[in-house]
């Protein structure tokens, strides 16, 4: 259950939703209670299926921008877009920074990034920053 539960938090902090996934996870590795192996799987998989979403709103939502409903305003939108036109489909490594990376993701989407790249990028980021995390706590 406890998998399930960091999951669903490095899923939710993957989306514009307030959540601290690597709070979440230090915690739960410094406890030495629950396999470490697991732990990471289970925050990177939730983290990077988060991106996805963003991806695929990016790619197939960006026509709602002006809705309510839409989880990013067009403020975090240029800031993401000037990074990313600055840097190119490299700064998906950095789509773990927080505030930073979750529009980053979106406007990967936006831009039509193919799928394949922005995935291999994305998930290179997410699982270093997640087995940093684990170096660091142990």
């Amino acid at each position: 259950m406890i998998y399930l539960s960091l999951f669903t938090v490095s899923f939710l902090a993957a989306t514009i939703l307030p959540a601290s996934s690597e709070l979440t996870l230090a915690g739960l590795l410094s406890t030495k209670n629950y396999n470490p192996l697991f732990l990471l799987f289970s925050a990177s998989l939730g983290n990077i299926l988060g991106s996805i979403i963003n991806w695929f709103i990016g790619y197939y939502l960006i026509k709602c921008i002006s809705k309510k409903w839409f989880p990013f305003n067009q403020k975090q939108i240029d800031k993401s877009s000037y990074w990313f036109k600055k840097f190119g489909i490299w700064s998906l490594l950095f789509a773990w920074v927080p505030i930073f990376g979750d529009p980053l993701t979106l406007v990967a989407g936006i831009f039509k990034i193919r799928f394949s790249i922005f995935l291999i990028l994305v998930s290179t980021g997410k699982i270093f920053r997640y087995s940093l995390l684990y170096y660091l706590v142990n």
